[in-house]
């Protein structure tokens, strides 16, 4: 079950306050904390957002202002600008996991389609909610639209949200045409996926159409008279410019009146139609070009018994009446007869029932790169480890180093000069704090001896004098692996400077393989834009036999466990099922069945082809009773040459991100870096090697 769910529109004025209110009303007769939260406000810090006010004001929400939104659409213009899309992304995360963990559910808001460019404006609520793996509706606007329209737009974003992973539960065409509501939802039903809750709502007055208090703030007015008549909907404006007996043919229920401050006949004459059986209501008069009326007029109109509100303006004709019909209707805390129509609106034609199962039985199947970054570093942050880096006079190294000390990731020694790191740490004007960490030179370390003693009694049975104990004991990667093998630290992360064999041949000569493990092997996690995929081998293992890559599936399988991603294993291959020959296709069948002997409740397909592996449509037509084929969440290759060189082309044609690699089998966890690292490499293989060590 998804405790939260996400509310987004095409376009502006979709009509989203339905959906909310009607949403947020229906899950408080349920839940006891509720939380609502619009990560993009529009309007400055100074001002509180409307609809967030009106939510929190009228559910009573035990929810700090402060905590229903992240950013102002101007502080994500400016951090788009300055290139920190990730930067938003992430934080967005972080806030909706606390409000996540603290309320029983979240509703979420996407953003007002203020923007000019509203495809920048689609693709960020995209974005938006496929990192929060949360389940959206979607709003359509139906207002000024034909039927067709209204069905290919609805078809469009389907596509859009689906194709990125997001899940949609119901599609709500909204403000429809009354009279096509029956031929709107059987065309939809027809065009939209199957099981997709298809909604329409009616356009309504009493909804849409302002108030006149609304139209005073638009228009920047003053009130003269009737202030207590604000709530009066104006359904319909005209401009009362021609002679009296012209404008009253124009006037209809909730008319509203612009006319020139000094037109008395238009005036009165308005005031005269309000009050007789023979004309219809009108909603107020709007007084332009910063004239008011004569005293007489003005003597008159306070008599009145019955008047209408009268507002006065600067502006002039032409300018107030655009800014009168520019006027968009909202629901304020104040309006509770609004509130509650559009709660009535949402219960009468929303299946709710529906609804209900909808979010009872979703499940995310999707994580996305940021979704994973987020969870890793907020599992490494709960049971801190301290992790050894050994190659501390590397730049990338100390830049790293900041970035986890000031998140408080981790615990952090530091192997190298001292002198050489703190002037270095001075150079790159880094902010870390040197007393924040342990810096240990290995040749100098009061450790030094008792490490040396440790190698010589593991490795003497092969041959190993004290003398060369002593020399390796000087390298880094012996050293920083030692503290790891004697529990000094919980685990290393080296490779910036050293070859992968120099940085794990220590771990294997004495750290050693865990009991009932005889492969080392070692997974990438390939961070796509839709998914997270964990590659393996890419690393270590030249030419696994077919015992081997059966190890090498089922530890990686694991390793997907531990992270969040449930096991759906591929045994890569260059044909799928039994449509291929040759040792290397037998190679990878025979390890396939040695998995499902050892583990016979992973999911697991082979030999299968990559296209086959991850593609639905490839995956359906090559292998369709397979539960894995077009759904691969862990790919197996059967070589290394194959691995390590799809692993680096899918990383540079799609931009993926590769965290890795990490070692599985390992007893306790030591992982390598590709000389070519990045500070992002660096940081990211820090916090699985943390995970690892809390196992």
């Amino acid at each position: 079950m998804t405790n939260a769910i996400y509310i987004t529109t095409t376009e502006p004025y979709s009509g989203k306050s339905i959906i909310a209110l009607g949403l947020v009303n229906l899950l408080a007769g349920k839940m006891a904390k509720i939380a609502y939260f619009k990560p993009v406000i529009s309007c400055p810090p100074t001002e509180k957002d409307s609809h967030l006010h009106t939510i929190a004001n009228h559910f009573n929400l035990n929810e700090a202002y402060n905590e229903m939104y992240v950013f102002t659409r101007d502080e994500v213009s400016k951090h788009i600008n300055a290139g920190n899309e990730s930067y938003i992304i992430d934080t967005i995360i972080e806030r909706f996991k606390r409000l996540q963990e603290n309320y029983d559910f979240v509703v979420v808001e996407g953003t007002d389609f203020m923007d000019n460019n509203t495809n920048l404006e689609f693709d960020g609520n995209i974005s938006i909610v496929k990192n929060l793996g949360i389940p959206a509706v979607v709003i359509v606007k139906g207002e000024g639209k034909a039927v067709k329209e209204i069905v290919d737009i609805a078809v469009s974003t389907t596509k859009s949200f689906t194709d990125s992973g997001v899940q949609i539960l119901t599609i709500v065409a909204n403000k429809i045409d009354i009279e096509s509501e029956e031929e709107i939802i059987k065309r939809l039903n027809a065009a939209l996926p199957k099981g997709m809750i298809v909604t329409s709502i009616p356009g309504n007055k009493d909804l849409g159409s302002p108030t006149m208090q609304e139209i005073v703030e638009s228009v920047k007015g003053k009130v003269l008279f009737g202030e207590h008549l604000l709530s009066n909907r104006v359904d319909a404006s005209i401009v009362g410019a021609m002679q009296l007996h012209n404008c009253l043919t124009r006037i209809n229920k909730n008319t509203l009146i612009a006319t020139p401050g000094d037109r008395g006949d238009i005036i009165i004459g308005a005031l005269q139609a309000n009050i007789s059986k023979n004309y219809s209501k009108i909603a107020g008069i709007v007084l332009t070009g910063g004239l008011v009326p004569e005293p007489t007029i003005m003597k008159l109109i306070e008599g009145l018994d019955t008047v209408v509100p009268i507002i006065q303006v600067d502006t002039g004709t032409f300018k107030t009446v655009t800014r009168i019909a520019n006027t968009q209707s909202r629901i304020s805390p104040e309006n509770k007869e609004k509130i509650n129509l559009a709660i009535a609106m949402f219960d009468k034609y929303v299946d709710v029932k529906a609804l209900e199962k909808k979010i009872i039985f979703f499940r995310s199947t999707t994580i996305t790169p940021r979704m994973f970054q987020y969870q890793i570093v907020k599992r490494a942050k709960e049971h801190r480890k301290h992790i050894v880096l050994p190659e501390g006079e590397d730049d990338r190294i100390l830049m790293a180093a900041d970035l986890l000390i000031k998140q408080n990731v981790v615990d952090l020694t530091i192997l190298g000069n001292k002198e050489t790191i703190s002037a270095a740490v001075n150079r790159l004007n880094l902010s870390l704090d040197l007393e924040q960490v342990s810096i240990i030179n290995p040749a100098t370390s009061d450790r030094f001896e008792d490490f040396v003693k440790t190698l010589y009694d593991l490795r003497k049975h092969k041959g190993l004098t004290m003398e060369m104990a002593r020399d390796l004991m000087q390298d880094v990667s012996y050293f920083g692996t030692m503290m790891v093998y004697k529990g000094e630290a919980d685990g290393m992360v080296s490779g910036a400077v050293h070859t992968t064999q120099h940085t794990i041949r220590p771990a294997l000569q004495f750290v050693k393989t865990k009991p009932g493990v005889n492969t080392v092997s070692s997974v990438f996690f390939m961070c796509l834009p839709n998914r997270v995929s964990v590659f393996g081998d890419c690393a270590v293992n030249p030419d696994p036999t077919s015992e081997q890559l059966a190890d090498i599936a089922i530890s990686s399988a694991e390793t997907s466990r531990m992270f969040g991603i449930e096991p759906k294993v591929a045994m890569l291959s260059y044909s799928s099922g039994s449509s291929g020959e040759g040792a290397d296709v037998d190679k990878v069948r025979k390890a396939t069945e040695i998995i499902r002997l050892r583990s016979p409740d992973l999911k697991v397909e082979g030999p299968i082809q990559y296209d086959a592996a991850v593609d639905p449509v490839v995956g359906k037509k090559k292998l369709p009773n397979s539960e894995v084929a077009g759904q691969a969440s862990v790919l197996i290759f059967p070589d290394l040459n194959t691995g390590n060189n799809t692993y680096k082309a899918v990383q540079r044609e799609t931009g993926a991100l590769a965290i890795g690699p990490m070692l599985q089998g390992l007893n306790k966890p030591v992982n390598d870096l590709s000389r070519g690292c990045t500070v992002a490499d660096i940081f990211n293989t820090v916090v699985i090697t943390a995970i690892q060590a809390q196992q």
